[in-house]
């Protein structure tokens, strides 16, 4: 017999189980993922059921109030169950002033909405994001700002793949 969450279609045992593994933290609801910056947030929507990821937006307050503002909407809005960050690290792993500022942006989105917040190893995040729009022809300058969405989606991406790394 089929798994069912309450008021969702059936499940497969496969997805059941895929929607439960360790380190997800839920396995219904939505999780909200942020390539934070300085100057712009990218935000990208997925759920953990089918551990899909999708770009959602840009925010782009620099102000730390107005930012988390807008980032209070998107709560409010998707009612996310998990809150991702990707975080910074030079390539040979050391932190640097960008990583310490992530993990306060971190510790700030979890004592405001009171949610879980996990750590993704963003790493080669924006190169990748960069290339992924090149290929769909959208690189170049007039689609710059479309890179940190895609980032924030690939941060995302990484935490469905690997739920353990966070």
């Amino acid at each position: 017999m089929p798994l069912r969450a309450h008021g969702s279609p059936p499940m497969t045992r496969l997805a059941a189980q895929r929607a439960t593994a360790p380190g997800l933290v839920a396995a219904s609801g939505t999780v909200l993922a942020f390539d934070f910056g300085e100057k712009f947030t990218g935000v990208a929507v997925g759920e953990p059921s089918i551990a899909m990821a999708h770009p959602l937006g840009l925010i782009t307050a620099e102000a730390n109030t107005a930012r988390m503002d807008d980032i209070a909407t998107l709560v409010a809005e998707w009612k996310p169950c998990v809150l991702v960050v990707g975080l910074p690290r030079s390539m040979d792993g050391t932190e640097h002033a960008l990583t310490r500022r992530c993990r306060r942006f971190a510790r700030q989105l979890e004592a405001r909405f009171r949610l879980p917040v996990k750590l993704v190893d963003e790493r080669l995040s924006s190169a990748a994001a960069e290339e992924a729009l090149r290929a769909a022809g959208k690189g170049g300058r007039k689609h710059k700002l479309h890179a940190h969405q895609v980032s924030a989606q690939i941060i995302l991406q990484s935490y469905f793949d690997d739920p353990g790394s966070s």
